[in-house]
């Protein structure tokens, strides 16, 4: 067939769905209607480590509305089957809410009290008195035994390091984040006899779906999940938590739908966070930098019963030309939840270490950063000797150096004043793998001439809807508003997890299979069809615009949808369509790629950091919607200016309570510390990772951006930190 006219695919279209967001009826998980619904509120352990000695419900069952008291003492025996492969849950064994008297974490649910109504539950949860034998928990990163470390070698690093001409030894720590989405987890559970449909907020329908049916012991067709709206996650959502299964529990045992909204401060440790890290890198090279070895020691936290790993040790193993690698990732097992993947997972923090010491050694031997970086561009990937499917880096530096005024940086640190500030720039590079995995859609053109998509896909945020709409809608040559795509629904087509970058590439190249099918589909009925003008006429010469398919070259040659299904009586042709995942991926080695360039300003008396402009440049394939992009880079960069500045959650090592758990304290970006951001995108694709040509977007704008702050703070200040959040103290 005759390649599609792209009418909608690059358009800066607003969001399809904006109209319900901004009027209020776009419905989140907590806000569906479901008959007969009653509340939930859990109570959360107060002990960091320990068992449960006797729970007291009598105060609470006393309470007007209220229904139940759930725990340990009389819950039922759940299966909870092996879901190692069909979800996102680490090694390990999972959490079992309510099925032994153990306490892992501070805030592990040890209860949950139903009432009819929000007020009743809640009240009635802070009158049940838990009594524990406490011991006491080891939450600290530092004071515990890591696991056997995960090991990666080529060459002879330690030999390589002791003979370079220069040698570095630095140490980067990086504190645990939390997600903090605007819209807290939530779920309403109900049962219909042995059949269960939960309104959930998740990145994955069928993730969690999957564990559902394996902690109850059902068929996967007897658990519906549904979540058409995600209001925000940044990895929060991509495994389902303990609290859907209490939700479900309740629901089951109560024989009623049940409601169960985590407050803001149960999030903290209700669901997942960005680990805290640990980053020693030891690197070498000759005196005009060319990097001779790198040594990567890594120490994060996980749980003591789940072990969560990223991939944090990629970006070591092909970012640079190095001949000569060695690392080793540890966990550290201690008493908290399970940590999870948070906004560029790995990289973002593997970039932070990297990426600053890169800034240290061009220092060190006088050496402009971005050449720095050009010494070291590697031909291949050295971690598996496989050539890059695209890698755009040197004209990222370019544009960025050309478009920020990098010119204009002087090296020497404390070297550029403005009044009271101590002016600095600073620059890093990015880089992200995009996952890639099968993904399945369904489309179906209608005889009226409108189309509709389905995927089990979400949309916390990036524009899914929008952005499948445009492909949608140029593949079977629609309009936009002729094309309705779906999503949210475990009924519909699988698709893997939202996250990782991946959402366009894998359900974006389902989504135009199935429409491609139905299109091929029109055009063979057409070429068939004796009475059709179309009769005779070759496939491959035929497009379709307007909702119209026509001969190319001759407009006046064709015939609408709407009259070709109308003349063969069909009510609608439909398609399943498919993505297997990167095409032939032992043949390239696929990333997307990016350059962050900062300018920072510091009180050169109070020590205070505040960003002036940012600019970030990437390399991510085909852009499918300008606006939507801009929405994605603008975000992640501001989620690094939180990295770099502000975000840090505090635990209490007595008994590993979270100090900060609210927005309050827990601080993040505000429009106040928000500077001056711009995005620019290399136009291209990348038809090798897949047919749409896309590399992912949503990861790699949060990579690099921690890194060129602090490169930036350092050549304001001469100040060299090494741990974020970088703070007022560290520059006093």
């Amino acid at each position: 067939m005759n390649p599609q006219p792209q009418a909608a695919v690059g358009a800066p279209l607003s969001r399809v769905d904006g109209p319900l967001k901004v009027t209020g009826r776009a419905r989140y998980a907590a806000e569906f209607d479901v008959d007969g619904v009653v509340h939930a509120a859990i109570v959360d352990a107060s002990i960091g480590r320990g068992r449960i000695t006797s729970i007291d419900t009598g105060a609470a069952e006393a309470q007007p509305g209220v229904l139940r008291v759930i725990h340990h003492g009389n819950a039922p025996k759940l299966p909870y089957r092996d879901n190692s492969n069909g979800s996102n849950n680490p090694k390990g064994r999972r959490l079992r809410v309510f099925q032994d008297d153990k306490v892992l974490f501070h805030g592990q649910p040890v209860a949950v009290v139903v009432a009819t109504t929000l007020e009743a539950a809640q009240h009635s949860a802070s009158l049940i008195e838990v009594r524990y034998d406490a011991e006491q928990p080891s939450t600290d990163l530092t004071e515990v035994t890591a696991d056997e470390p995960t090991r990666y070698a080529r060459g002879d690093a330690e030999t390589a390091l002791r003979d370079a001409a220069v040698r570095m030894d630095l140490t980067y720590r990086m504190t645990r984040n939390h997600h903090n989405p605007m819209e807290t987890h939530s779920t309403i559970a109900r049962w219909d006899g042995d059949k269960l449909t939960v309104w959930d907020k998740t990145q994955w329908v069928v993730g969690t779906q999957t564990e559902l049916s394996t902690v109850f012991d059902l068929p996967m067709k007897s658990v519906r999940v549904i979540n058409p709206f995600v209001g925000g996650g940044f990895g929060s959502a991509s495994r389902c938590w303990p609290h859907t299964v209490v939700a479900a529990l309740a629901a089951r045992e109560l024989k009623r739908p049940v409601k169960l909204v985590l407050t803001r401060r149960q999030q903290y440790f209700g669901t997942g966070f960005r680990p805290r890290y640990e980053y020693r890198l030891r690197l070498g090279s000759d005196r005009r930098g060319r990097l001779q070895a790198t040594v990567h020691e890594i120490d994060a936290e996980t749980s003591s019963y789940e072990t969560f790993k990223e991939n944090i040790m990629l970006a070591g193993q092909m970012f640079y030309s190095t001949p000569n690698v060695s690392q080793a990732y540890r966990t550290v097992p201690l008493d908290v939840n399970t940590p999870l993947w948070m906004r560029g997972p790995g990289f973002a923090n593997a970039s932070f270490a990297i990426e600053s010491a890169m800034d240290e050694l061009a220092h060190r031997l006088r050496i402009d950063p971005i050449e720095l970086r050009l010494r070291n561009e590697p031909a291949e990937d050295q971690s598996n000797g496989l050539p890059w499917s695209t890698r755009r880096l040197r004209e990222c530096y370019t544009v960025g150096a050309r478009e920020f005024g990098w010119h204009r940086r002087n090296s020497k640190p404390r070297a550029a004043r403005d009044g009271d500030w101590l002016i600095g720039l600073g620059m890093a590079a990015a880089v992200y793998d995009p996952d890639g995995q099968a993904a399945e859609a369904r489309a179906r053109l209608n005889a009226d001439g409108t189309a509709v998509v389905e995927a089990a896909a979400s949309d916390m945020g990036p524009g899914t809807y929008t952005s499948q709409t445009q492909v949608a809608a140029d593949a079977l040559g629609l309009a936009v508003r002729a094309v309705d795509f779906r999503l949210g629904d475990s009924l519909y087509p699988k698709t893997p997890a939202h996250g990782g970058s991946m959402t366009m590439a894998c359900v974006g190249s389902a989504n135009l299979d199935a429409c491609n099918k139905v299109r091929g589909q029109a055009i063979t009925l057409a070429v068939e069809d004796r009475e059709s003008p179309l009769y005779g006429v070759k496939a491959e010469d035929i497009v379709a615009r307007n909702g119209r398919l026509h001969a190319e070259g001759n407009p006046s040659r064709g015939e609408t949808y709407q009259q070709l299904l109308a003349r063969n009586n069909l009510p609608h042709l439909e398609a399943d369509g498919s993505y297997a995942g990167p095409p032939n991926p032992e043949r390239h080695s696929y990333y997307t790629y990016g350059a962050v360039f900062t300018e920072v300003g510091v009180d050169a008396t109070l020590g205070l950091v505040r960003v002036r402009r940012m600019l970030g440049v990437y390399d991510a394939g085909r852009i499918i919607s300008p606006k939507l992009a801009d929405s994605q880079a603008l975000g992640g960069m501001v989620g690094g200016i939180g990295q770099a500045l502000l975000e840090h959650t505090v635990t209490d090592h007595r008994d590993g309570r979270i100090v900060n758990a609210n927005l309050a304290d827990y601080l993040v970006p505000v429009n106040a510390d928000i500077p001056e951001i711009k995005a620019i995108y290399l136009q291209g694709e990348d038809k090798r990772a897949d047919p749409l040509g896309v590399k992912g977007l949503g990861e790699i704008v949060q990579v690099g951006v921690a890194s060129a702050i602090a490169n930036a703070v350092f050549n304001a200040t001469g100040r060299r930190i090494r741990e974020l959040p970088i703070t007022t103290d560290a520059l006093l």
